[in-house]
């Protein structure tokens, strides 16, 4: 019997237990392991593009580690994708976004998507990455949780109710598909799944299956 693939999450966010709780809603298929690795330094919870900066330097930092783990795939897991090029550029196997992922499944099809999520001093970070992926036109907005974004994550029921009051709005503009913005919202996320008649797309899942695909894929 072939050994499993193995991905490794990173979490560009410093909180280990984000990158546990992450890890734990990844979905994994069967035959897929999944081992974590945490940032160094920078934010516990990036809030905006300042941190997210940050980010990007410590996930790049963490390539030679990643590489000698000697990982099948990796996935970035935060939802601006810091330090994506910049692992993908030193390391020989397939690396994802959760929002390259999520955006690119979101957009099949001609969908019109929104990014439902907690941070408002992401929002143009967010545009600039669908821009920088093709999705420009099919992102019609970034809605957001009312309140301090620190402050609602700490109450996982705030959180439900505030990325479902969010979604309502995004729905109502017109959005063909939801996509929750964050890999620390995964948790959430999972609890809004059925709410809407529109489908609700979970970053961190969608990134592990399109690594799967792509370390999984036969050498041509």
């Amino acid at each position: 019997m072939p050994p499993p693939a193995r991905l490794i999450l990173v979490n560009p966010n410093t909180n280990p237990v984000t990158t546990a709780l992450m890890c734990r809603m990844a979905g994994a298929p069967a035959g897929v392991v999944i081992d974590r690795m945490t940032a160094p330094y920078g934010a516990s919870l990036i809030l905006d593009a300042a941190s997210l900066a940050v980010a990007a330097t410590a996930v790049v930092s963490m390539a030679d580690a990643i590489a000698g783990a000697r990982p099948h795939g990796v996935v970035v897991a935060a939802f601006g994708d810091p330090g994506l090029l910049g692992l993908r550029a030193r390391l020989a196997c397939p690396v994802v976004g959760i929002a390259e992922a999520a955006m690119a499944k979101a957009a099949e099809s001609g969908r019109r998507f929104a990014v439902v999520t907690t941070t408002p001093g992401l929002v143009a970070s967010i545009e600039a990455v669908a821009q920088a992926y093709g999705h420009g036109a099919a992102l019609i907005g970034v809605f957001l949780t009312r309140g301090p974004a620190a402050a609602v994550m700490r109450d996982p029921a705030r959180l439900v109710a505030g990325l479902a009051e969010a979604c309502d709005e995004a729905v109502r503009a017109g959005a063909d598909c939801l996509i929750i913005g964050g890999g620390p919202l995964a948790e959430a996320a999972a609890a809004l799944q059925g709410r809407f008649d529109v489908p609700i797309l979970q970053p961190v899942p969608e990134a592990v299956a399109l690594a799967v695909a792509l370390a999984l894929r036969p050498i041509a």
